[in-house]
């Protein structure tokens, strides 16, 4: 097997109202050769320009803290206005301390401050939110690329998420259109006659991981391209990756 990932360097700043397909169809146009986009390819697209577009922007300005949010605040010396913001973009709570928030979004989603973010966001003191339902995002965008180009590609929204007992961050899919983001092994056997019982692997996870190598954090590369992956043609929904409550052994 070959995978072969590459980047969209070079596209424009993203701003409230952009279509960012119109953005990727506009690079494709001017590109030559084997970097076109094909059928068959996978977009991975960063959260934080599809939240630029969507206008899922706060500014802080605007932004009257509530007691606990100024008191979190002045302890850690964090902007009480941030602390509003992912405090008001949490469903629940898990933790505060150290600074961090952890809690999780409307979305399912566990992750630090509620996936808000002041990096990147295109003007000083202005909040970045996820998207509202990145798997429709995802959908409108892949959408758009298939009526343009007349083939089948899937898209994925990705987003920089911690992960527990492990340092650093990683790339993972907040929404998909056109793939399955799972790919359930149970009930196959190993080359050694085992019948896996537990396994289902994250791919679509893994692809965005793959996609942060050449993406970067500061290259301005906010759209990358997967191609030669066997993915599974088939509609999915970032839903099938949050885990059941039940099951979490981490809450």
């Amino acid at each position: 097997m070959f995978l072969t990932v590459f980047s969209m360097a070079g596209l424009p700043e993203i701003r409230p109202g952009d279509d960012v397909a119109a953005h990727i169809l506009a690079w494709n146009a001017q590109i030559d050769g084997d970097l076109r986009l094909r059928a068959d390819d996978l977009v991975v697209v960063t959260q934080k320009v599809v939240s630029k577009a969507e206008g899922r922007l706060v500014r802080l300005a605007d932004v009257k803290p509530r007691a606990e949010a100024v008191e979190f605040g002045q302890k850690w010396e964090r902007d009480p206005r941030q602390v509003e913001v992912v405090l008001r973009e949490s469903v629940r709570v898990l933790r505060m301390e150290l600074g961090l928030i952890i809690s999780e979004t409307r979305h399912g989603f566990v992750c630090a401050n509620a996936g808000v973010d002041l990096s990147n966001a295109g003007e000083a003191d202005v909040a970045c939110l996820l998207p509202d339902d990145a798997d429709a995002s995802a959908r409108r965008i892949r959408d758009t690329l298939e009526q343009a180009l007349g083939v089948r590609v899937g898209v994925m929204i990705s987003d920089t998420f911690g992960r527990p007992w492990r340092n650093g961050i990683t790339n993972v899919a907040i929404g998909v259109a056109g793939f399955r983001p799972l790919v359930d092994y149970r009930g196959r056997s190993d080359p050694h006659g085992y019948e896996l019982k537990s396994t289902w692997v994250a791919v679509a996870d893994e692809m965005a991981a793959a996609a942060e190598l050449v993406m970067g954090k500061t290259d301005r590369a906010p759209v990358a391209v997967l191609r030669g992956y066997p993915t599974i043609w088939e509609e999915g929904s970032i839903r099938e990756l949050v885990m059941d409550s039940s099951r979490d052994l981490f809450h």
